[in-house]
């Protein structure tokens, strides 16, 4: 049979066997309609077709199969690779365990509102109840039903007729407000029914485009009190990241102080002089200062979904109150805020665009005021000179950020990786100590203090919300695959990676230099800590010493042992960044120093006082 792509159709064809297409087949041409590149997930017998499609796919430079090591990691890796594209995130697995792995990275989605496509495979469908092999039907082991809880839609597909019309219904609800993960199980035979041909009958990527909906009256409203607010503060979150060089403008503007929640964190330069910190789980003494501040009179907060990390663990005092102005395009996140003095519904980018319009002119000049961004000197390895620049905020333990001691203090870790990675690294921070440490003292040398930013040009990313154990380790594959060409850090733990660095191995068969950081303290540090900070007993955090860069030279990857700050600047960056695969940096850190997790101990003590 011979095969072509018809690009205008966004579809593989078979030029002389059209009979042989199969619903499998039109699934691919659909992803491929909406520029979809990978699929990640597991092969297995009952999801064969799709992976014959793929494979005739990726034959004509189409949509192709990523191999993960466990389900849970495809899924991983789809968020990192919806996240940096915007495109939505593909990923499967076939019936039984299969699909049963998957379920963590999708509720890790779900909660942190990330839309997936969830492909998982049945056994056929005369064989339902029949004790079929990883039968996982309704007279099964219920995968759909486990799905129902973290998904935004979640179907069987039980006739070949009825695929397209939910194929468009799951991907449109996938992007609808909340966003998240949808679910089609589908069972072998419908994978592999014949269909007449392997063009999509539906512009899906036509009904993905969103129209552009403004709430102008409450957008007057803003105006107004903007015209009149004697001190302003803008709270960014993650969902601020289309409009963030307008913000900055319109923050320059009114001289507005610059917070960030802990997911908004990569969106801002931490050295913008207008910048003060972030506020929420790990953040900065000087954000709280900053919204304690008896002269301000209006918070506006952007793209913020006010869970218990980006609102300072319920903050009714400085934040969820009645001076608060909520900024969002997801009207779900309102729910989180209905205490607020006024609610701006729409597309933030055309929100601030009209801003821009209404109070900047074109021959404006508005000058970065507060003392604008000086920098001190220092120098790069070779000796030449660098300029740092100043932070306007303090650090909880500034001794330790400048320590040379060994083993290496975290803070001191995290204040290196900006000087030794280049200013356009993304950093990607693991459940537990990893993403306490980067959120309070990872300031990359962002140097994009005003002007347009890429959409997706976040530097900074944790696993919030569902906090998987070894989210980032996927994540951080998927993302190197959106950012070809530029750096891929994931900072996780030594428990994490225990859980899921197997992962590691498809960033070697990929050929992707991400560069994996451990923080090797040989225990969980997080409960460990936690444990000691709420005078609870200590148990079950110790780990047994590993040698990780052992573990990952067996594997393929390059790897170094890393004890202290010396030893990590005689590292060959450059070569590291460029080379055609991984990199895991075994660091030793101080086994005692306390991560900057108060916030969370203040909520854990609150719920057991109540």
């Amino acid at each position: 049979m011979e095969e072509i792509l018809d690009r205008k159709k966004n579809t593989v064809l078979a030029k002389t066997s059209p009979s042989l297409f199969t619903i499998s087949d039109l699934l691919v041409s659909y992803l491929d309609q909406l520029g979809i590149k990978y699929v990640f997930g597991i092969p297995g017998g009952a999801i064969e077709p799709l992976y014959n499609a793929l494979a005739v796919s990726e034959r004509h430079n189409g949509p192709r199969a990523i191999v993960a090591r466990h389900e849970s990691g495809a899924a991983f890796m789809a968020s990192g690779y919806t996240h940096d594209t915007g495109r939505i995130g593909v990923c499967c697995a076939t019936t039984g365990p299969g699909t049963t792995n998957l379920i963590t990275g999708v509720a890790s989605a779900y909660a942190n509102h990330e839309p997936l496509l969830v492909i998982t495979a049945q056994t056929s469908i005369a064989n339902f109840g029949k004790g079929a092999f990883q039968e996982s039907s309704c007279t099964g082991i219920n995968t759909v039903g486990m799905m129902e809880y973290c998904t935004r839609y979640n179907t069987l597909v039980s006739h070949a007729d009825q695929f397209e019309h939910k194929l468009t219904t799951a991907l449109m609800t996938a992007l609808s407000s909340p966003c998240g993960p949808v679910h089609l199980s589908i069972p072998l035979d419908i994978l592999r029914t014949k269909f007449t041909s392997g063009v999509p009958n539906y512009d899906i990527a036509h009904l993905l485009t969103k129209p552009s909906l403004l709430d102008y009256s409450a957008l007057d409203q803003l105006c107004n009190i903007l015209s009149i607010s004697k001190t302003t503060l803008f709270v960014i979150g993650e969902g601020a990241s289309e409009a963030i060089g307008d913000i900055q403008s319109i923050a320059t503007h009114f001289q507005a102080t610059l917070l960030t929640t802990p997911h908004g964190k990569g969106l801002i330069s931490p050295y913008h002089p207008l910048f003060c910190g972030v506020v929420g789980f790990a953040g900065h003494q000087c954000a709280v200062d900053a919204l304690e501040d008896k002269n301000l009179d209006t918070v506006i907060s952007i793209g913020t979904t006010f869970g218990e990390w980006g609102s300072n663990g319920w903050d009714k005092q400085h934040l969820l109150n009645s001076r608060l102005i909520h900024i969002d395009e997801q009207e779900y996140n309102f729910t989180y805020s209905p205490m607020a003095r006024l609610h701006v519904r729409g597309n933030i980018s055309e929100i601030f665009n009209h801003l821009k319009n209404n109070f900047l002119t074109q021959d404006s000049s508005h000058p970065i005021s507060r003392s604008t961004a000086n920098s001190n000197p220092g120098s790069n390895k070779d000796g030449s000179c660098i300029e740092i620049p100043v932070r306007r905020f303090s650090l909880d333990d500034e001794e330790s950020y400048h320590s040379d001691s060994s083993p290496i203090k975290p803070p001191r870790l995290m204040r290196l990786l900006p000087k030794l990675f280049p200013p356009n690294t993304c950093y990607i921070a693991d459940t537990g100590n990893s993403f306490t440490w980067a959120t309070h003292y990872l300031h990359p040398y962002d140097r994009r203090i005003t002007g347009k930013r890429n959409a997706r040009g976040g530097l900074f990313r944790a696993c919030f919300e569902f906090s998987s154990m070894g989210a980032a380790i996927g994540c951080a594959v998927g993302t190197a695959l959106a950012r070809k060409g530029q750096p891929v850090v994931c900072l996780t733990g030594d428990g994490s990676f225990l859980m899921s660095g197997q992962e590691i191995t498809v960033a070697v068969q990929e050929k992707l230099p991400v560069i994996f950081i451990i923080l090797n303290d040989s225990c969980l540090g997080m409960v460990k800590h936690g444990q000691r900070l709420a005078g609870a007993e200590s148990i079950g955090t110790a780990i047994p010493p590993t040698d990780f860069s052992a573990f990952a030279q067996s594997m393929g990857a390059q790897a170094f042992s890393i004890d202290s700050p010396e030893d990590l600047m005689q590292l060959d960056i450059d070569e590291i960044i460029n080379r055609p695969g991984p990199t895991l940096l075994d660091v030793h850190i101080d086994t005692e120093a306390v991560p900057p997790m108060g916030m969370r101990m203040k909520v854990l003590q609150k719920d057991t006082h109540q």
